[in-house]
């Protein structure tokens, strides 16, 4: 998730391109750059790692001339975070330059073929590979003019996979400025005399609130004194008429929600779509197994797999844990990292050691797996969000999440895309040890493509319903989640999210506890939320449970697979999610929900949502 800036006009552009790029900053922070075309019709670039400010410090030193420039701020996703991978993107002869935010799936694939035609390539990314595209289909083309242009932009999105938004410059377009857009949001503003290109509106309050959102396999030609052009996947142009934005920039800093975390919430289904992007299927498997750097030979040896992680992210790995388990057909143990070095056992020959992080930064879980690293017994990857952190080096390969930067201190898509990245871990490790058969592997595979569209609708369609319980329930002293085997951790992370941002002490549990303790605490001031969607494994055992828990005047919320009425007389309140052929699913959807409960409660009650008292995003000190 990266911020993009493009600007058309009679204005200085860096200056302005700065500003939109420290109002999306929050969209990336590795690096950072602008470009303009100048008034003797070169193109001049100026690239920093790290924040906007190195940037604005750079730009003092050297300043940049010329009225028509894009700008990016980098969260990396194909390479380090380094100058030369920072964006813009030149080709080889520098007469093409572009931004880019996305990912493009078979970039590999088209890099080996420029390499063969003589290109020459100086950064590690997905997105060079662009911009010497263009220069070639540019150098075919005949000219500057909007067919010309046109024709050669869609050449180039002929070849490529993946989702993306682009803008690019060209030495021969002139003063001109291609958007693209393909699954990541681009939108245009229109100024007096001038015209931008942003990947969030935030950017564009300070010049404009007159915008024309781009919709996907469009492509809009911002022109000099006129107004841009939209034209869709066919090459016809497109009538699309302006609206005004009714925000101030500090509400569209969070893209018009009023948290950060529940912004983050309602980016949980792109980010597990992006982590499963170009990765989910057998034809992928080669891919998926050398960037986790694990080979079929010792996918083959394994015995036994032991995940380390802490928080939210160890709440994913005990998912994990059943999932290696029940499709890898591997035991498979999920341990807290800060407890794991003083536990006596050991890494023995034959063990996955899996870390688990959203930062990469976590203390505990780097020490944790630097113990596990004094030993070859173990293979080590890491399941990480952050590029070039810490676990990222200690660890032999990792499997990225894609899910950007995440600001809201309670994790939330973060937990989503772990769990996409623990999914398609097991099932490759499955699939090569013959544990899954290749029809249940496709079948599995396709409900997990499915599982972003059911997750939107939860987050959707259940919202209204978990308003009014929180509503309801704002003012409990205490609650109690319950869930049976996959849903046992999403008992446990729901309580978790409650406890962090609305100070209401709640527990998670293991259904089967309940009677072991637990049950003493349950009176009518006492809610339970109770994950009873209707699995073969675990429903009729939850019924049960509830039956106990409402004998002693629990009020009862409890999660539900639509269609489901015959615990309508047992709960309260009932949240349906969608019906699912695999139940080893279902900790996604449910997950949501809690997410949505603990956010609405702690907004009514007023509380800092995004920055819980006492709580830090990455704890870097054990």
């Amino acid at each position: 998730m990266c911020g993009i800036v493009g600007y058309l006009g009679k204005k200085q552009a860096a200056p302005l391109l700065l500003d939109g790029l420290k109002r999306l900053e929050y969209r990336g922070y590795d690096s950072a750059g602008i470009c303009v075309l100048t008034p003797q019709g070169d193109l001049d670039i100026v690239r920093v790692v790290g924040k906007i400010a190195g940037l604005e410090e750079r730009l003092r030193a050297r300043p940049l001339e010329g009225s028509v420039a894009l700008g990016h701020s980098r969260w990396a996703t194909h390479g380090r975070p380094s100058e030369e991978n920072a964006h813009p993107h030149t080709d080889c002869k520098g007469g093409v330059v572009l931004v880019h935010n996305g990912i493009i799936e078979n970039y590999q694939e088209l890099k080996e073929g420029l390499l063969k035609r003589k290109h020459k390539f100086r950064s590690e990314t997905d997105t060079e590979v662009l911009a010497h595209l263009f220069e070639e289909e540019i150098s075919r083309g005949n000219g500057a003019s909007e067919t010309a242009v046109v024709s050669s932009v869609r050449r180039v999105l002929k070849q490529l996979r993946g989702a993306y938004s682009l803008v690019v410059m060209s030495k021969k377009w002139g003063r001109q400025i291609i958007g693209i857009r393909k699954d990541c949001p681009l939108v245009v503003g229109l100024g007096a005399g001038e015209s931008l290109l942003a990947s969030d509106i935030p950017a564009l309050l300070p010049f404009t609130k007159n915008v024309v959102f781009i919709e996907d396999n469009e492509i809009v030609l911002l022109r000099e004194g006129r107004r841009p052009v939209i034209f869709n996947g066919s090459g016809k142009a497109v009538n699309r008429p302006s609206q005004e934005v009714p925000w101030d920039p500090l509400m569209a800093e969070k893209g018009g929600y009023k948290h950060f975390m529940h912004k983050e919430i309602f980016e949980g289904p792109r980010s597990f779509e992006d982590t499963l992007r170009a990765r989910s299927y057998e034809e992928n498997l080669e891919a998926l197994l050398a960037e986790a750097a694990i080979r079929r030979q010792e996918i083959m040896r394994l015995r036994r797999v032991t995940i380390l992680a802490c928080g939210t992210a160890y709440h994913a790995g005990m998912i994990g844990e059943y999932l290696f388990e029940q499709w890898a057909k591997l035991p498979a143990r999920a341990e807290i990292a800060s407890e794991f070095r003083y536990a006596s056992r050991s890494i023995e020959p034959g063990t996955l050691t899996v870390a688990i992080s959203q930062s990469g930064e976590t203390a505990d879980t780097i020490a944790a797996m630097k113990l596990c690293r004094k030993t070859s017994a173990s293979v080590t990857m890491g399941i990480v969000n952050q590029i070039g952190s810490t676990l990222t080096r200690q660890t032999r390969g990792t499997l990225y999440t894609r899910c950007g930067p995440e600001i809201g201190v309670a994790s939330t898509k973060a937990f989503v895309a772990q769990l996409a990245a623990l999914y398609l871990l097991v099932l490759g490790i499955a699939r090569v040890r013959g544990a899954i058969a290749p029809v249940q592997f496709k079948e599995i595979t396709r409900e997990l493509c499915e599982i972003p569209n059911k997750l939107r609708w939860v987050l959707q369609e259940t919202e209204p319903r978990v308003m009014a319980l929180a509503q309801e329930f704002q003012q409990a002293k205490g609650f109690l989640y319950l869930g049976r085997h996959l849903l046992y951790p999403v008992a446990l992370e729901g309580a978790l999210k409650l406890k962090e941002i609305s100070y209401i002490h709640a527990e998670g549990y293991a259904a089967g506890e309940m009677k072991h303790g637990p049950i003493a605490l349950i009176d009518s001031e006492m809610p339970v939320f109770c994950l009873a969607p209707r699995s073969s494994l675990i429903y009729e055992k939850m019924r049960s449970n509830m039956e106990e828990a409402r004998a002693r005047g629990a009020r009862i919320i409890a999660v539900v697979t639509k269609g489901d009425r015959s615990l309508d007389k047992i709960a309260h309140q009932t949240i349906v999610t969608p019906v699912l052929k695999h139940e080893e699913f279902e900790p996604v959807l449910a997950a949501a929900v809690t997410q949505l409960f603990a956010y609405h409660v702690a907004r009514l009650k007023g509380l800092d949502v995004d920055q819980p008292r006492n709580l830090a995003k990455s704890v870097t000190v054990e």
